[in-house]
């Protein structure tokens, strides 16, 4: 059981639990950005994208990166749910580099055909790459950037009408 000053955390996978470990501060990556969580944080429900999970135990910072899926946190505990979890200790960068660059020559072969059925592959072979992409940050040796801001979520929703910014007179003010 954790004291008031930790935060019990636990990766669970299919496979079973990852982890498990009494911690100071924990920061993961949700669909909306980063969020962190110390104790006495407020309950929260969150879903996870691919990325880097670090903990910090006094001034010893860990990090594993994780697949999409959810986080429940509480005042003292955060459960993260997922398919994907591994350690920098098991991570082979040259393997993972050249499995990282047959899914982006896919990815592009796949962009590029005009073949309906081979498109329906896209968002397996992104997901496939931002895990790959996740798994050499955490080694140390990340990819460069790629930009696919809509493929996984989405474009963004635009304002609602009450938070369209307004002039004095009451019309609406460009950007």
């Amino acid at each position: 059981m954790t004291t008031d000053d930790k935060i019990a955390i636990e990766i669970v996978t299919p496979e079973g639990r990852k982890l498990s470990a009494e911690v100071d501060e924990v920061t993961a990556p949700s669909v909306d950005g980063e969020f962190g969580v110390l104790p006495g944080h407020l309950p929260l429900l969150a879903a996870l994208r691919t990325g880097i999970v670090s903990y910090r135990t006094g001034s010893d910072t860990k990090k594993c990166a994780v697949g999409p899926g959810f986080a429940e946190a509480g005042a003292n505990k955060l459960l993260i749910l997922t398919d994907l979890y591994v350690e920098r200790e098991a991570i082979d960068p040259v393997l993972v580099m050249k499995e990282l660059g047959e899914v982006q020559s896919a990815i592009e072969k796949v962009e590029t055909s005009a073949d309906e059925d081979e498109k329906t592959k896209l968002a397996a072979l992104i997901t496939r790459e931002n895990w790959l992409a996740a798994e050499l940050e955490l080694y140390g040796q990340p990819p460069p950037a790629t930009m696919r801001p809509y493929e996984q979520y989405g474009p963004v929703a635009p304002p609602e009408e009450s938070e369209v910014p307004l002039d004095e007179s009451g019309s609406e003010r460009g950007p």
